[in-house]
C-alpha cells in the first residue's frame, strides 16, 4: 500500500505541475480602458484529475494496516 501511495502521489504532483504550467501559459491578456485583463482558454480537467490522484496517494500513505490479534 505504501509503494502504491508513493507512486500515485508522485504521479499526481508531477501531473499537477506539468498541466498547471501548461494551463497558465494558455492564458491571453489584453488591455481594456488601461486595465490588463487575462482570459484563460485552458482545459483545467487534467489539473483537477492530477490533484485528485495526488490526494489519493496521500490517503493511501496515511492508512495503516490493522493488526490481527
Amino acid at each position: 500500500m505504501k509503494a502504491i501511495g508513493t507512486i500515485l502521489l508522485l504521479i499526481g504532483l508531477a501531473g499537477t505541475v506539468f498541466f498547471g504550467i501548461e494551463a497558465i501559459n494558455n492564458s491571453e491578456t489584453f488591455s481594456f480602458l488601461g486595465v490588463d485583463v487575462a482570459l484563460s482558454s485552458a482545459n483545467w480537467t487534467p489539473v483537477i484529475i492530477s490533484g485528485v490522484i495526488a490526494v489519493l496517494g496521500i490517503v493511501l500513505l496515511s492508512v495503516k494496516k490493522k493488526k490481527l490479534a
